[in-house]
């Protein structure tokens, strides 16, 4: 299913047309293709079941024997983004160089897993304000969408495995492991939210990569 929604992903254009038609036992697979598009365009009050079917070339009743309210759509379509937002920090942990020292690699490793999910919500504001839209009670049960990347890991357990390194190189005593990464989380998707969606967007948004690794810079230091 992580193949599926990551190729769902990468295949919704930003301005997508209606369709017509739909092959066989596959609106499922289009419905969630237009609720990414509008997650994407407008973020999670987007994604409506009624103009999914529209994109779709759809009756609104279709809809229901795949989703059956607005909020199934928005689980399904959030699960998709949280895939996404793991693929982007395994992108940045596939380029971290294989022969740096132990100490070095671990300390990169927690730079690429930070820079991946800053890049991812910079890129795409809409489908990350998408990915952490839902309450936990909601999300605890529709669990049949899974949120993992590639590699079979989603964005927190990326971070745990970076922070882990740490720990395993010797940059970072085990006494403090103890809930490191809630604080690293913490750190980095403040700033996203700041600037997508609160008051540093005019002053820090134009130089976001800066100050991005600035804040990682602090993170690694910090822990």
């Amino acid at each position: 299913m992580d193949g599926v929604h990551i190729a769902l992903f990468m295949s919704v254009t930003t301005t997508p047309s209606a369709r017509k038609t739909y092959r066989h036992g596959d609106l499922r697979r289009a419905l969630l293709e237009a609720g990414i598009a509008l997650a994407r365009e407008g973020g999670p009050a987007a994604v409506t079941l009624r103009e999914a079917t529209r994109r779709a070339g759809v009756a609104p009743n279709a809809a229901y024997r795949h989703f059956a309210s607005q909020q199934a759509l928005l689980v399904a379509v959030r699960a998709t983004a949280l895939s996404a937002v793991a693929k982007s920090m395994e992108d940045e942990l596939a380029a971290v160089p294989p022969k740096l020292s132990p100490a070095d690699r671990a300390r990169a490793c927690v730079r690429a897993v930070g820079t991946g999910y800053l890049r991812f919500a910079k890129a795409e504001t809409g489908l990350f304000r998408t990915a952490f839209a839902l309450s936990h009670k909601l999300i605890q049960a529709t669990p049949e969408w899974p949120t993992a990347g590639p590699s079979g890991r989603n964005p927190y357990e990326l971070l745990c495995g970076a922070v882990d390194q740490l720990v395993q190189a010797g940059v970072m005593p085990a006494a403090k492991r103890p809930g490191a990464e809630i604080l690293a989380w913490s750190a980095v998707h403040g700033l996203a939210m700041l600037v997508v969606d609160g008051p540093l967007a005019a002053p820090v948004g134009p130089h976001f990569e800066m100050f991005g690794q600035r804040l990682l810079d602090m993170v690694e230091k910090g822990l």
